[in-house]
């Protein structure tokens, strides 16, 4: 049995993309009643207000808490956490040593999906102990594989995945916005300005998908004296790479702060 501590958005997009795989062999503790009536009723899952049972019941074990709750769950469940159970935190900023001065398992596992979880799409990063087995590791995979893409790095690495898609999802809406408040100024109605923008990041992403580069998508869209070419032009001669590379550092500085704390 797979169980969740926790049942705000990140854990409700990982049930479901597990419900959508055919597993319901699920339980999730959440104090708040209307909550667990709500996924309950939503994913056919066992819920319950005991964060005990779920370490009780399960040997797959997902803490997603806020991180400024975890050092509380932790001291609750420290007694009962054994060898049997892996544990799976998505808690943001929170390294996996502070998790081992609690638990009494090695089978630790530290990931960072993203927000698009929750329409499948998450780039989603586990930080590991190399000592862990394939067979250990194999079904944590899964269960993050069920809403997006998965990958494995060295857990020093955490705080710049943070940055990059853990915020990035952030980061570029911002730049949608943007792009929809000059198209506006430009003279389009909103509603116009917002279907273009739309429509144009989310026709490059599938671009992207097919297996295509950024670097052959924008030299198949750039032609010898066009429109693109003007507009490149302006971009090259601008900051945004400055800019870019002084959000994610502003970003990974914030994400070592926390993990700090």
């Amino acid at each position: 049995m797979i169980g969740f501590i926790g049942g705000g958005n990140m854990a409700e997009a990982l049930v479901r993309g597990l419900v959508k795989d055919g597993k319901k062999n699920i339980i999730v503790s959440e104090p708040v009643d209307e909550r667990r009536r709500y996924l309950e009723n939503c994913y056919g899952i066992k819920t319950t207000p005991s964060n005990t049972e779920v370490v009780n019941l399960c040997e797959i074990i997902i803490l997603a808490v806020k991180p400024q709750n975890i050092r509380e769950v932790l001291e609750e469940i420290k007694d009962i956490v054994s060898e049997k159970h892996t544990v799976v935190s998505i808690a943001a900023g929170i390294p996996l040593k502070l998790i081992q001065k609690y638990l009494k398992t090695d089978k630790l596992i530290r990931a960072m999906p993203n927000l698009a979880a929750i329409v499948g799409e998450s780039m989603t990063v586990l930080a590991l102990c190399e000592c862990l087995e394939m067979k250990i590791i194999a079904p944590v995979r899964d269960i993050f594989m069920s809403v997006g893409k998965v990958i494995t790095l060295p857990e020093n690495y955490m705080d710049r995945v943070t940055a990059i898609s853990g915020s990035g999802p952030g980061f570029l809406c911002y730049i949608i916005e943007q792009l929809i408040d000059v198209a506006i100024e430009f003279g389009f109605a909103e509603d116009i300005a917002k279907e273009l923008v739309i429509q144009t990041f989310v026709g490059t992403a599938k671009l992207l998908e097919s297996g295509l580069s950024p670097n052959k998508i924008r030299h198949s869209v750039t032609s010898p004296g066009g429109t693109t070419e003007a507009g490149l032009y302006v971009l090259a001669q601008g900051t945004l790479r400055e800019i870019l590379f002084k959000t994610l550092r502003e970003a990974t500085k914030r994400a070592k702060e926390l993990s700090n704390q």
